[in-house]
Order: structure tokens, then C-alpha cells, then sequence
């Protein structure tokens, strides 16, 4: 896992453009992964009701990206955090986007389809922010957007699994326009 990605292998390539993009913005990042066990299902988790940002709502893993570090390294540290496991390698790009959080700061959310190893049945949640989690297939994910008020991350979730490639891969959407432009 180490490299020049500092913290998933292999480091996508891109990393360095958004992040000094989003240094010359004055944007802060947010990583975010779409974690895809061997069966095809997505990993969510739901935030609990009292945290600051997004609360009640599904959400993938992720977290900001601290002070000098790189994005991969927030990647592992969050998948590290937020679950137990341990960040394999960064298959692809999912979608990266601007958005204001509550407290009026804005972020680049840089979102990735990404495999970790550990033991997938037992991830150690962060109780005091999160409630539950699961690993939904895509109708349980396609039903759970469905019913629920904010479905945004459940449908990066679904994005990312109609893109992936034999391999497990993200492929890229030739209809969206390059990160940054």
C-alpha cells in the first residue's frame, strides 16, 4: 500500500490535479469510497440523527482530507477508521464534485470505486456517528434510494456499480466532463 499515492497502490494519477486545484480554489477535499465486496453488494453506512453534516442519511465511507495529506492517504485512513479494513488499491474514479457544507465551507468530493481487505462480515463501525450499515446489492440499494428523503450518496453508490468493468474497475463516463473543468 505504499507508493507515491501515500496510502493506496496503484495512485490514480489525477489525484495530484484535484488536489492542487482544490488548493488554488481554496476548496477543501473530501474523499469518499465505494467499497464492493466479492458478491457484487455496496458497502453504506447510515449517519446518525445528530451529527452535524447529512444526518439520518446513507452515506459511503469517507472524510475530510487533513493538512498535508494526500488524498490516498485520507482514503485509508477513513476507510481505516470508519471500518477496520485496510484500503487495497484505488480501482477508478467515480465522480468528483463541489458542494457547501453547513457551516458554509465548500468541499471537492473526490469519490472512488476502491477494494479493501479484512474481514467484510464484521466492520467496526463508529457508533457515535454512524447507526448502521450494510452491504446492499442493487436492488436493495435501488429500493433503499427509493425510500428515502436524501438519496444522493445511495445513487453514487448505484453510478458507480453500472460503471464497473469485468475486472471490477471503474470505467469512465464518456458523458461527464473532466474533474476540475
Amino acid at each position: 500500500m505504499n507508493g507515491p499515492g501515500g496510502g493506496c497502490v496503484p495512485h490514480p494519477p489525477e489525484f495530484e490535479r484535484i488536489l492542487s486545484e482544490a488548493s488554488e480554489a481554496g476548496v477543501r477535499c473530501v474523499v469518499g469510497a465505494v467499497l464492493v465486496n466479492p458478491l457484487g453488494e455496496v458497502f453504506l453506512q447510515r449517519r446518525a440523527p445528530h451529527v452535524r453534516l447529512f444526518p439520518g442519511c446513507w452515506d459511503i465511507v469517507g472524510g475530510h482530507v487533513e493538512e498535508g495529506e494526500t488524498l490516498c492517504a485520507a482514503l485509508a485512513r477513513e476507510i481505516e477508521e470508519e471500518t477496520g479494513w485496510r484500503l487495497v488499491r484505488v480501482d477508478g474514479m467515480v465522480d468528483v464534485f463541489d458542494w457547501n457544507g453547513g457551516d458554509g465551507e465548500r468541499k471537492r468530493e473526490i469519490d472512488v470505486l476502491a477494494t479493501v481487505e479484512g474481514d467484510l462480515t464484521r466492520p467496526r463501525i463508529e457508533r457515535d456517528k454512524f447507526v448502521e450499515a450494510r452491504w446492499l446489492d442493487e436492488a436493495a440499494l435501488r429500493d433503499l434510494a427509493a425510500s428515502s428523503a436524501e438519496s444522493g450518496m445511495i445513487d453514487l453508490a448505484l453510478r458507480a456499480l453500472a460503471g464497473r468493468s469485468r475486472d471490477g474497475s471503474a470505467t469512465p463516463d464518456p458523458e461527464d466532463p473532466a474533474p476540475g473543468s
